[in-house]
């Protein structure tokens, strides 16, 4: 009898731990985490800098206009921090006298044109495969000082993965800035 309950209670110890285990591979690990800002002068282009001052990996940048020199300048210093950065603009990008796309390939930064959409209107960054920044804030002083425009910061892996694959879609038809 007392070996009946010995084996019931190692059963039932087994069939937790398969269970828990099995939930735990499909729950979420940590909920998401959010910062919200609002432009004019509400500290979009400082949250960014910031985000991109503490990135260790990867940077994944999907632009429509890019002339926020602050945001050039964190991006060229992380490049040189040994984070990778990678950048996809909209193909007007190329035309345009003050982009930033000529001082981020002057880097070393890859930067790339999504030629196949009427217009590539993304404003994201991916830092990390772990934090996404998106809005309808352009990367551009105008944002930052005269336009209405929102930024939200989301610290979200399984959001970041989504985003990621939605570059990687984009790069494939893009051209290199040179």
């Amino acid at each position: 009898m007392n070996t009946f309950r010995c084996y019931k209670a190692a059963l039932l110890f087994c069939s937790f731990t398969l269970y828990f285990t099995s939930f735990a591979q499909h729950a979420s690990p940590l909920p998401a985490s959010w910062q919200v800002c609002f432009s004019p002068r509400g500290g979009a282009a400082s949250a960014i800098t910031q985000s991109l001052d503490n990135a260790k990996i990867l940077v994944l940048v999907q632009a429509y206009s890019f002339t926020s020199m602050p945001i050039v300048e964190a991006l060229v210093s992380a490049h040189n921090r040994g984070v990778t950065v990678q950048v996809l603009l909209d193909k007007s990008q190329r035309t345009q006298r003050s982009t930033a796309a000529s001082l981020l390939d002057q880097a070393g930064i890859r930067t790339y044109f999504d030629v196949a959409h009427a217009i590539a209107h993304n404003k994201v960054m991916v830092i990390d495969n772990e934090i996404v920044i998106t809005g309808s804030y352009n990367f551009t002083k105008a944002a930052e000082e005269r336009n209405a425009e929102n930024l939200l910061i989301i610290r979200s892996k399984e959001l970041a993965a989504r985003y990621v694959e939605n570059w990687r879609i984009h790069l494939r038809h893009s051209t290199p800035f040179r």
